[in-house]
């Protein structure tokens, strides 16, 4: 029987996780090119575009010294964000279609080692991806950082990571359930990143929309990222409301996440996708 235990995870347990998935990613020795080149181009895209704006000021665009700048961060960060949210979902749908999910559960494994190691991998990845991101933005097109807060950046990350991997262990536990769930988390952090103020400010959505943007912890992880990065500081409470978010939703999602994998034990439907 599968027993939900709340306590601080093994870091050894998580590690071991977390270096299987690293030592499958570097099978594939093309993979961080092509993943990484993708993030380029999409920030020359970007880049590009911001030539056709000229009048909007630091306040329009939540402190970013340009629409590029301001866009940048929200290529950067939704790379996280997508790693934070569909890593687990992704990882165990993959578990399933190789049919190891059955063995890795069967080991002396709690719910929050698991939902930690299939993430942890993802998360650092996209970490390192970001980072080049910004250092290419920074060097080849004219992205200024001099007042960035890197403190403020690191501490951003981290807590949006962990209040965004909220939603990440719930698309765990609908995959477990109903197998498809990374499907439909996919479609949610997509139009959450889009009203959320992404790629453009929030203001320019309809009212109802905008509404929607206030209040998604994504607006939150966005704006705090831009103060870390273009004025150095005001980020700690965008930090504190992530991590609050964090400790509110992670016992709940776990929780959730125990019951599905319960469930599917019982019903023999782990290794089924």
């Amino acid at each position: 029987m599968w027993r939900f235990r709340l306590r601080v995870p093994r870091s050894r347990v998580v590690a071991a996780v977390v270096r299987r998935d690293f030592a499958d990613t570097r099978s594939y020795h093309l993979a961080f090119i092509l993943d990484s080149s993708f993030g380029v181009l999409e920030l020359a895209t970007y880049f590009f575009i911001s030539k056709t704006f000229g009048d909007l000021t630091p306040e329009d665009l939540h402190g970013a010294p340009t629409y590029f700048g301001f866009a940048a961060v929200g290529i950067v960060l939704t790379t996280v964000i997508v790693a934070a949210t569909s890593g687990i979902g992704e990882r165990l749908r993959r578990e399933q279609v190789t049919g190891t999910l059955e063995a890795l559960v069967s080991n002396p494994i709690t719910t929050i080692e698991l939902c930690f190691g299939l993430v942890g991998f993802p998360y650092l990845y996209a970490l390192l991806r970001s980072t080049i991101y910004l250092i290419v933005a920074g060097t080849l097109m004219n992205l200024d950082l001099g007042n960035a807060s890197w403190l403020g950046f690191a501490a951003v990350f981290i807590a949006s990571g962990l209040a965004l991997s909220t939603l990440g262990i719930l698309a765990g536990a609908v995959v477990l359930v109903i197998k498809r769930g990374d499907v439909l988390l996919g479609a949610l952090v997509y139009g959450l990143t889009l009203v959320s103020g992404s790629v453009f400010p929030v203001a320019a959505l309809p009212d109802w929309l905008e509404a929607i943007g206030k209040l998604s912890p994504l607006k939150l992880a966005l704006d705090g990222t831009r103060a870390a990065l273009f004025g150095g500081s005001d980020w700690g409470t965008d930090a504190a409301l992530l991590g609050a978010f964090a400790a509110a939703t992670i016992p709940v999602a776990l929780l959730a996440f125990s019951f599905a994998l319960s469930y599917a034990k019982r019903a023999g439907s782990v290794a089924q996708y």
